[in-house]
């Protein structure tokens, strides 16, 4: 492997080969990310197929983070219950890399500064594969939701509306 070719390996990358998890790279030009909607769109990718990660904070102050398809939209109220907060509130963009290590549209659940409980909208069980966000913009990883499962340590809930 080039020096090259190292160099564009993330941290999420990184975590999955130590782990023995199988998985593929996906890279793209990303000039300004606007969404993982758009994202799919440039790339012909199916929304069920592609999941964002959405990091929260609960009234507890504690960190959750939240995987779901691009199309879907979390529900507050599903999402607090599975992590036993009475509610939750969307981490501000100015804050995601200080709270995760990552920038918005970068976003993964897999190497973050701490490991955060993670939970995976249940539709990913219906899939061979997801695509998730590879750790920087630009890059993605496709896996098996039962390997993201694995090195999260999450669990998979109906959290969307």
């Amino acid at each position: 492997m080039s020096k090259k070719e190292k160099e564009k390996k993330t941290n999420a990358m990184r975590i999955l080969e130590k782990n023995k998890i199988d998985f593929e790279v996906n890279t793209y030009e990303c000039g300004e990310f606007i969404d993982g909607i758009h994202i799919a769109d440039m790339l012909d990718q199916p929304y069920e197929m592609s999941f964002k990660t959405l990091v929260m904070q609960g009234k507890s102050k504690e960190y959750h983070v939240f995987v779901l398809p691009v199309a879907m939209e979390v529900d507050l109220k599903k999402a607090a219950k599975v992590v036993g907060e009475k509610s939750l509130e969307m981490v501000h963009v100015r804050d995601i890399n200080a709270v995760t290590g990552y920038i918005r549209g970068g976003c993964t659940a897999i190497g973050m500064k701490k490991q955060y409980n993670t939970v995976i909208h249940k539709s990913a069980e219906k899939q061979d594969k997801i695509i998730i966000s590879g750790g920087r913009l630009g890059a993605q990883i496709i896996l098996r939701p039962e390997d993201l499962l694995k090195v999260t340590g999450g669990c998979f809930a109906d959290i969307a509306i």
